[in-house]
């Protein structure tokens, strides 16, 4: 009798736990599944933080945002389609971060699994005033970049004396961002820049394939992702290593007047 006691009571153990796992979608609630993104300083100097996303449930995902420097009161937060230098519109609005720098968003709209994956990005704003006003913001999902990337060296032409590199990095989704950092720039100017088809020594120049965002004179910086060609192409990290490329950079609103330039991809 004491034996089959016992049986009854394992299988009941066992029993148990089939339920509760299957109430909670198999869920591991001691240990949920989580990934945390970075939130950089943008608009406001000091602000930076976190946005964690746990998958509470199997319907569930948690979105905790936490930062530290920011300005007292409320702030509007959001999860937005496409990457921080793209911008896009919003696809979840989050509860807004309070007077302690924390906010706590369930979404059901979509899995964690898909979160974590996504082409996506997270903005945190400094009022519904104004919206304008961007505290801190981090890429998240796909568009998170890795460690891979490789540097380019962009050279002066002439008498301009602007030069400096072009860094490309991956992003998990396999895409790439693209920050060409130059110094001799004049602060108010901008600069227009494009990846163009051979080299630097191409006789009369290659056509345009990739128009990028203008170089800010003032930080001698520009983000572009380039995820596709001019024309619609779709293009990898990997592709752009391949790439038979180089990057021109142009006097004000002159593409004709060519002031630095860089062999790129395979070149």
């Amino acid at each position: 009798m004491t034996k089959g006691r016992n049986l009854f009571h394992v299988f009941s153990m066992l029993f148990v736990g089939i339920v509760l796992m299957i109430s909670t979608g198999c869920t591991d609630t001691v240990n949920p599944a989580n990934t945390s993104y970075s939130l950089k300083v943008k608009d406001v100097l000091g602000v930076v933080g976190t946005a964690k996303f746990t998958q509470t449930t199997s319907t569930v995902t948690t979105i905790d945002i936490t930062l530290t420097g920011a300005p007292a009161g409320s702030h509007p937060a959001v999860l937005c389609m496409n990457t921080v230098v793209d911008g896009g519109p919003v696809v979840v609005a989050l509860n807004p971060v309070d007077a302690t720098g924390k906010s706590s968003t369930s979404v059901t709209s979509m899995s964690y699994k898909t979160l974590i994956a996504y082409n996506g990005y997270i903005k945190v704003t400094k009022s519904d005033t104004e919206p304008n006003v961007i505290l801190a913001q981090g890429d998240i999902g796909g568009n998170v970049l890795t460690n891979t990337s490789k540097t380019y060296t962009m050279v002066t032409i002439g008498t301009y004396g602007v030069s400096g590199s072009a860094l490309l990095e991956k992003r998990l989704n396999g895409n790439a961002l693209l920050t060409i950092s130059l110094n001799g720039t004049i602060p108010g100017n901008t600069y227009p820049a494009t990846i163009n088809l051979g080299t630097i020594s191409s006789i009369g120049g290659g056509p345009v394939k990739r128009t990028l965002s203008d170089v800010d004179g003032t930080t001698g910086k520009s983000y572009t992702n380039i995820p596709t060609l001019d024309s619609g192409l779709a293009i990898t990290y990997d592709n752009w290593l391949v790439y038979d490329g180089y990057i021109n950079i142009y006097q004000v609103s002159v593409l004709g007047s060519v002031i630095c330039n860089g062999n790129f991809g395979k070149n």
